[in-house]
């Protein structure tokens, strides 16, 4: 029977599960050895990961009140402001129950989150961002990113994800603006009124992490859209709507990378897809041999989207090989071997 493993030129697992780097040993044991939250190894990996780098120098650059770069609701500069900080930080496998991601959370649900339940993209201030400044692509990444640390519970959390899945299926009472979101599905002001792939991958990624048993009707239907939409393109080719009069998708697709900010490409695609229960579809078949195509000559994918210089601290060098991206791309390989498995 064939596994994830035998389509690459060499195995990764000994290099992302290096104790050298806890942050991808953390998450390797989780999503690549299914170990449990509990188990010892996984513990000690995740503490490891949050004394060191690049976990612990970004926690360093916090400010007590709980933000980064300047206080408020801003979302510049990119990518070393608050929003992008707590999205990267989740990304990273960071302990959700440290105090001070505790304090980042309850700094965004405050200054970030509009009157509708939606989070706001604006330059920046104090104030809370306007109803019409919520995007689908940051309120995705910082939903998914607030239910990766364990504020699935809070009303405020709840609130947004409502207005993420009303603003798919137009169900339920919310206002659409031609600047931002124009209507429903994902039509996006930045995308020519089109609907936009990069938001619609992210707000599936946000919602797909809601266990299923807690998912209400209107939620799961947003899902279901989030994944026909996907799916009425080959991933591989990347060719969704694309307004302002181009006619070739952005070149950003194909340069799978780590972490990932409101860009996203042919492999985040995949993740949404198999996290949100359609790993098995055999339309993501040209994506997943494009995706073994990219592999170096030892199973492993480089970063070559690595936001160098506009973090707050790098994480990756810009084109080398990439414990990150390889986990990406590992754990898409395994979800969609063990859906042909049945």
């Amino acid at each position: 029977m064939a596994e994830w493993i035998d389509g690459l030129h060499g195995d990764p697992r000994p290099w992302l599960l290096d104790e050298a780097t806890p942050g991808v040993r953390h998450l390797a044991l989780r999503q690549l050895c299914d170990r449990p939250p509990d188990d010892p190894d996984v513990r000690a990996a995740r503490a490891a990961a949050m004394q060191s780098y690049p976990i612990a120098a970004i926690l360093a650059g916090q400010d007590p009140a709980g933000w980064w770069c300047r206080p408020g609701s801003g979302y510049l500069p990119k990518y070393a402001s608050t929003v992008w900080t707590v999205v990267f930080l989740d990304q990273l496998g960071a302990d959700g129950d440290d105090s001070r991601i505790r304090t980042a959370c309850a700094y965004l649900l405050d200054h970030t989150q509009t009157t509708s339940g939606g989070f706001g993209a604006v330059a920046s201030g104090e104030a809370r961002p306007a109803p019409s400044t919520a995007v689908h692509c940051l309120n995705g990444n910082l939903l998914r990113a607030l239910i990766g640390f364990g504020w699935l519970d809070d009303e405020r959390v709840g609130r947004s994800i409502h207005w993420q899945a009303a603003a798919i299926t137009g169900d339920g009472e919310i206002r659409f603006y031609k600047s931002s979101m124009p209507g429903p599905g994902f039509r996006c002001g930045a995308n020519d009124s089109l609907p936009c792939a990069w938001g619609a991958t992210k707000a599936v990624l946000a919602l797909a992490r809601i266990p299923p048993g807690r998912r209400a009707p209107h939620v799961q239907r947003a899902i279901d859209a989030g994944v026909a939409f996907l799916l009425s393109r080959d991933p591989a080719a990347a060719d969704y709507p694309m307004g302002y009069g181009n006619s070739k998708p952005n070149g950003s697709w194909f340069k799978l990378g780590f972490p990932s900010g409101y860009v996203t490409d042919v492999l985040q695609v995949l993740e949404a897809l198999c996290e949100a229960g359609a790993a098995g579809d055999p339309r993501l078949g040209p994506a997943i041999d494009w995706l073994l195509a990219q592999q170096d000559d030892h199973g492993r994918w480089a970063n070559r989207y690595a936001y160098v210089g506009k973090m707050v601290v790098d994480i990756d060098a810009q084109g080398e090989p990439s414990r990150w991206v390889t986990l990406r791309a590992c754990r898409v390989l395994k979800a969609v071997a063990e859906s042909r498995r049945g």
